[in-house]
């Protein structure tokens, strides 16, 4: 059975109460349950950890390093824009990564267009709300 993680940065955990007509109505609550049910369908053991704070968001990653997990899932949300401290803790883990996000970034504003994180990772998937999880979980799952 895979181990994946997914690391969520700040705000997520607020969803369902911000911007609602950016990110819906939907909770973080509702997040975790959508993809733990996605992950044990597709016989994956899937743990989730979310902070606003950047340096537990490291702390969690250099975790990985130790090899505890077969791959990650990352949304560094804003953290994503200017966090070469996160960069930095990405390079450093030998697994698969998919960097994601639910909405579409290269969609909104400029200085959301530039991803800094997404270097350090196997790809981005950007636009599909929940379904930007899932389809990492899918990638993640193939044999190469």
């Amino acid at each position: 059975m895979k181990k994946i993680l997914v690391v969520n940065g700040p705000n997520i955990n607020i969803l369902g109460k911000r911007e609602l007509e950016i990110y819906g109505e939907l909770s973080y609550n509702n997040l975790v349950d959508e993809l733990k049910s996605y992950a044990k369908k597709k016989d994956v053991c899937l743990d989730e950890f979310q902070s606003n704070s950047e340096g537990a968001i490291i702390d969690k990653l250099q975790e990985l390093i130790g090899g505890a997990y077969d791959a990650l899932i990352i949304n560094p949300a804003a953290y994503s824009h200017y966090s070469y401290a996160i960069y930095d803790a990405l390079k450093a883990i030998k697994i698969k990564k998919v960097e994601v996000h639910l909405t579409n970034i290269f969609a909104r504003d400029e200085f959301r267009k530039n991803t800094v994180t997404a270097a350090a990772c196997d790809g981005v998937i950007s636009g599909f709300g929940f379904d930007s999880y899932k389809l990492a979980i899918d990638y993640l799952l193939r044999e190469e």
